[in-house]
């Protein structure tokens, strides 16, 4: 079974919980296709289009213009941003990414998709700025799944942080641990990738993976992290037995690879779809309180409905 049928599964299993999916960028053809096709696969998923009233039928949508609730999301919007004027708060939440936010801020939805008319950094803005992040975790990250025959990983951060420092690299582990249980539905093994294993090769570099480790490991002590790992060391339960000489959790058995810079992430994730034939399922956002992923702006149909079912099957408590 696939991720994205694992996920679909996963939110037709759950009878108790209406999963109301937003989609800001509404009046774009791709999103109302991708939400027609949505709304005929599980009662539980319910797909919420922002835009204006006549842009598709058999499909609720919300006009940021006219709708009911703009002024209680402009309040709450001023509220949560002091010294923020309401007139100013009125104006933001009447765009279509900050309405979608302040949707999930509020209750009123559990999850959102967007970035098909607009670039990541827009999304992420609007997202950091009406959802927030999670409690624990100190930036938003990305991920993909890695989809090699019957195994799947999870790689992160390959689409956002450029540099990440200590704190963020354990702010990328603990969400990426997260969406590994949540899509996967396996406990994650998260390993801290390295050109060094414990300490092989004494550098800065090095170092500052092992130290993020023990930053992961104070934060969140219930999640099995290890590093600096090699990657051959993180994979290879015969190389990790050559190589790890103290006992571990990750090494050998890693199922959640955190890279130490994006260079590296995006370089891996590439080849590993080029060369080995993997899936490339991503990038997800992370780290927000409330399920937000972009998308490419050539997305198609298929890649929108594939990363809807993904997205709400992570706001499934």
């Amino acid at each position: 079974m696939t991720p994205t049928q694992r996920a679909l599964e996963r939110i037709k299993g759950h009878k108790g919980q209406v999963i109301r999916l937003v989609l800001p960028e509404g009046e774009d053809s791709r999103i109302r296709y991708a939400a027609l096709r949505l709304a005929t696969l599980s009662p539980n998923l319910r797909p919420v289009l922002i835009g204006k009233q006549d842009a598709v039928y058999d499909v609720e949508t919300l006009d940021p213009a006219t709708c009911a609730h703009a002024d209680e999301l402009a309040a709450a919007f001023a509220a949560n941003r002091p010294g923020t004027a309401l007139a100013l708060a009125s104006r933001a939440v009447r765009k279509p990414l900050y309405f979608a936010g302040m949707l999930l801020r509020q209750g009123r939805a559990q999850a959102m998709v967007a970035g098909v008319t607009c670039p990541t950094a827009r999304v992420i803005e609007a997202a950091m700025l009406t959802i927030g992040l999670q409690k624990g975790v100190s930036a938003p990250s990305s991920f993909f799944i890695m989809q090699l025959n019957d195994r799947a990983l999870v790689f992160a951060d390959c689409a956002v942080n450029i540099a990440p420092d200590v704190d963020t690299l354990a702010a990328i582990a603990i969400a990426s641990a997260g969406s590994c249980k949540s899509l996967l539905g396996i406990d994650p093994r998260v390993a801290f990738l390295s050109f060094s294993t414990h300490g092989s090769a004494n550098h800065a570099l090095a170092r500052k993976m092992s130290d993020a480790v023990a930053r992961a490991r104070a934060l969140r002590p219930d999640i099995p992290f290890d590093g600096e790992l090699q990657a051959d060391a993180a994979l290879s339960p015969r190389v990790a037995g050559l190589k790890v000489s103290r006992e571990s959790a990750v090494a050998g058995q890693a199922n959640v690879l955190v890279f130490p810079d994006l260079n590296a992430a995006n370089i891996a994730y590439k080849l590993v779809q080029h060369l080995a034939g993997a899936r490339a399922l991503g990038p997800f956002l992370q780290g927000f309180a409330a399920p937000v992923s972009d998308l490419s702006r050539g997305a198609t149909v298929d890649d929108i409905v594939e990363t809807a079912i993904l997205t709400a099957a992570r706001a499934i408590s």
